[in-house]
C-alpha cells in the first residue's frame, strides 16, 4: 500500500501536465488546406497526437457561403479524425458544428465504423496530412476566419471551374 501515494503523485502530475499542454494550444491553430469538393477540408497540425494505435488529429470543414439551418448560418465544423498510417485507414469521431462567428455546437459522435481511406478522398486527403505533416504544401491558415476566407474563395474556384466543365462538355452556346 505504499506505493499508492506515489502512484498517485505521478497521476496527478500526470494530469496536471497533459491538461496544461493542451491549454498551451488552445487556441492556435495550423490548419492546411486538404481538399475541396462539396466542403473544404483543413488538417489542424497543431492537434496531432501520436500513440501505438496510429495518429489522431482535428479537421475543419468549410461549407459554402450561404450554409444555414433552421435560419442559423454555419461556417462548418470541427471533428476528430483517427487514422492507422500503415493500414491506411480512417475514423471519424464526431462532428462539432461551428455557426458564423466561432461558436462551437456540442459534439456529436460518430459510430460509423473504420473504414479504408480510398485514394482521392476526404479521409485519404486528411491521413496523407496527418502521417506526414511535413511533407504538406497547399494553403495554410492560422484563424478559423482565414480558414473560412480560404476555404469559400476555394470552393467558389470550384463551382466556377464545375460550371466551365459542364459547358465544354455540353458544348459552348456559339
Amino acid at each position: 500500500m505504499k506505493c499508492f501515494p506515489a502512484l498517485a503523485v505521478a497521476l496527478i502530475l500526470a494530469t496536471s501536465a497533459s491538461a496544461q499542454s493542451v491549454r498551451e494550444h488552445e487556441g492556435e491553430h495550423h490548419l492546411v488546406l486538404t481538399g475541396v469538393g462539396r466542403f473544404v477540408f483543413f488538417a489542424d497540425t497543431v492537434s496531432l497526437e501520436r500513440d501505438a494505435e496510429g495518429v489522431k488529429m482535428r479537421a475543419f470543414q468549410v461549407a459554402e457561403d450561404d450554409f444555414e439551418v433552421a435560419g442559423q448560418a454555419y461556417w462548418g465544423g470541427w471533428s476528430w479524425w483517427r487514422f492507422d498510417c500503415t493500414a491506411h485507414t480512417a475514423d471519424r469521431l464526431d462532428f462539432v458544428a461551428v455557426k458564423a462567428g466561432g461558436a462551437e455546437g456540442p459534439s456529436t459522435p460518430d459510430t460509423a465504423p473504420v473504414y479504408d481511406a480510398a485514394p482521392g478522398g476526404d479521409a485519404a486527403e486528411l491521413l496523407a496530412v496527418a502521417c506526414a505533416p511535413g511533407d504538406a504544401t497547399r494553403a495554410v491558415a492560422d484563424t478559423l476566419d482565414e480558414a473560412v476566407r480560404l476555404g469559400r474563395a476555394a470552393l467558389s474556384e470550384s463551382d466556377e471551374a464545375s460550371n466551365l466543365a459542364i459547358l465544354t462538355a455540353e458544348g459552348a452556346p456559339e
